[in-house]
């Protein structure tokens, strides 16, 4: 059984699937939707560019807070497992799903893989790193995507058996996605002239967004980033709500050089990276695709549980 709930799920369970699918022989695979992300351009839209199977089930669980949806999870997700009895739980990432699902696969005795396991901010603000912290204390099989997750796991007592250092599949849906990405058209959408120099924005997390002193900072920052180029914001629905809610939007809205626009489905955000003169995010998995497509990636955080793409990639804390 494989999890799925959000956005950064889907370009990693991918891979994952296609593999088990050669593999019919040995897995039959039952994929659970939890519907954490659940409007169409952060899900439904990833499923089909991606070639994802149909969900053998939705638990349509979508947005509260972290403790109601974490509970809503659980809650779904027990009759599915008490039903269906898998013999292994795959889970990935960071999200809420993720570790909502290895809680309960615990208490019920079912063995868990979790995939991106061992990375760490050694921040615990952050929901994300109490949901790696969980799930890589409940899992049976832990892959890891670069070498600071071999050192953290190890660090923290678990037992070298149940460790493989695998690599990244998120990379692997990058590479295989390459020759569609070159086709899109987003760029001539966007009426971005040929060679023009752009910076592509992503900004999610609570820290950046959720305050009027966070969001006046951005503010300063991307005014003055706007003043030398061009900036297109692929704005998440949760920032969109916080500045509705903080009273930024127009702000933001009418600043000269910051092109807005909703979600973009994978193929087109990617060429939209790909093309970019740099990228400011504080997103994890666009520090790591922004150092194989060697595009410079200023990480508007504190912290990274990602130190590869500092040591060996174009990422830089700012």
């Amino acid at each position: 059984m494989i999890i799925a709930g959000a956005r950064p799920n889907f370009m990693k369970i991918a891979p994952v699937m296609r593999a088990l699918k050669e593999e019919k022989d040995f897995f039959n695979t039952y994929l659970v939707h939890t519907g954490q992300h659940y409007d169409i351009q952060m899900s439904d839209v990833f499923f089909k560019e991606l070639h994802i199977p149909k969900p053998n089930i939705s638990l349509g669980i979508g947005s509260a807070s972290h403790t109601q949806q974490t509970a809503k999870i659980m809650l779904a997700f027990e009759k599915i497992l008490e039903k269906k009895k898998p013999d292994i739980l795959i889970v990935v990432g960071d999200v809420n799903s993720t570790m909502a699902c290895s809680l309960v696969a615990a208490k019920m005795g079912v063995k868990i893989a979790h995939v991106e396991a061992g990375l760490r901010s050694k921040d615990r603000t952050m929901p994300e790193e109490i949901n790696r912290i969980v799930t890589d204390g409940l899992s049976d099989y832990l892959f890891v995507s670069e070498q600071s997750g071999m050192d953290n796991l190890l660090s923290e007592g678990v037992d070298k058996k149940k460790m493989f250092y695998v690599g990244n599949v998120m990379i692997d849906t990058l590479i295989s996605n390459l020759p569609r990405i070159q086709k899109s058209s987003i760029l001539e959408d966007l009426g971005l002239a040929k060679k023009e120099p752009y910076a592509v924005l992503t900004l999610h997390r609570p820290s950046n967004v959720d305050s009027d002193k966070a969001l006046s900072e951005i503010y300063a920052i991307l005014k003055e980033v706007s003043q030398k180029t061009r900036i297109i914001y692929p704005i998440h629905p949760r920032t969109k709500k916080m500045l509705q809610k903080h009273k930024f939007s127009d702000r933001f809205e009418r600043m000269q050089n910051l092109t807005m626009i909703g979600p973009l489905g994978y193929i087109n955000f990617m060429k939209l990276v790909q093309n970019a003169n740099f990228v400011l995010t504080d997103s994890g998995g666009i520090q790591e695709e922004t150092t194989v497509l060697k595009v410079p990636c200023l990480t508007m955080r504190e912290n990274t549980e990602r130190p590869a793409t500092i040591d060996v990639g174009t990422n830089v804390l700012v």
